[in-house]
């Protein structure tokens, strides 16, 4: 299919100069699940290219990462093994002072025929996992001032798409993770935000699911016509591990073009 044309990360339109840079996270220590592709990726290239000290993990063998980023084989569902990689990581980078909680799977099932360790395992990839980051993360963080957490929701708790009911369900569990995080976290200078991409389409998305009915659809319901792309999504995230963002917590971002 031939696919509309979109924002690749080149500037366009009325702001003219290139786009941000932030000083704070020069040689920050940035964790990432699931950075070896999609979104993910693009967050570990973005956040390298502002000079901070990036960690990752991911259940790929051999990602291709920039070549200066900590990276570790770990299925993010393995509660000991990721609590692990994060203590290795601040044993060897220093504290932890950004979590982006990114790794996930939007696998479409049948609710006529799920099984309960069907169910168990959505969760356990796209919720339990992020909240046993966030505390293992947490006394790095407090330990060093302050820190951000940043996790993913998705468009599939809004647009009520039955296919993914229990990536959906997981999704908004993150609302409440993200309010109830920042609560608890508040008082260690610890804040946490979620973000909400639009139909990101990445390899995987185009690999599995899009086709271009879908693309029409999704730009049709858009106030903006074009693509969201990852990078779009990554300097987002740039801001909110950025003490440009110090006093903002509890709150959920969509960027997805006004996709109704």
């Amino acid at each position: 299919m031939t696919w509309p044309a979109f924002n690749d990360g080149t500037l366009s339109g009325p702001a003219q100069g290139g786009f941000a840079s932030y000083p704070s996270l020069r040689d920050r220590v940035v964790f990432i699940t699931g950075g070896a592709s999609g979104i993910g990726a693009e967050v570990v290239r973005q956040f390298a290219a502002q000079g901070a000290q990036v960690a990752t993990v991911d259940i790929v063998q051999q990602p291709e990462l920039p070549t200066e980023v900590w990276f570790r084989v770990c299925d993010v569902t393995d509660t000991p093994s990721l609590q692990q990689a994060i203590a290795d990581v601040a044993d060897e980078l220093g504290p932890i002072r950004v979590l982006v909680n990114n790794a996930a799977r939007d696998d479409r099932s049948d609710t006529r025929s799920m099984t309960e360790a069907e169910w168990d395992a959505m969760q356990a990839v796209n919720l339990r996992h992020a909240f046993f980051a966030s505390q293992a993360v947490r006394p790095h963080m407090a330990a060093a001032g302050g820190g951000s957490i940043i996790n993913y929701t998705s468009p599939s708790v809004d647009h009520q798409a039955g296919e993914l009911v229990a990536y959906a369900t997981a999704k908004a569990g993150i609302y409440g993770l993200t309010r109830t995080l920042a609560a608890n976290f508040g008082p260690d200078g610890i804040r946490v935000n979620a973000v909400q991409p639009g139909w990101v389409f990445t390899d995987r998305q185009r690999e599995l699911w899009v086709t271009s009915e879908t693309v029409d659809e999704v730009l049709a319901g858009q106030t903006i016509k074009e693509l969201t792309t990852e990078a779009d999504v990554a300097r987002l995230i740039l801001f909110l591990g950025a003490d440009d963002s110090r006093l903002i917590t509890s709150q959920v971002y969509r960027v997805d073009a006004g996709w109704t």
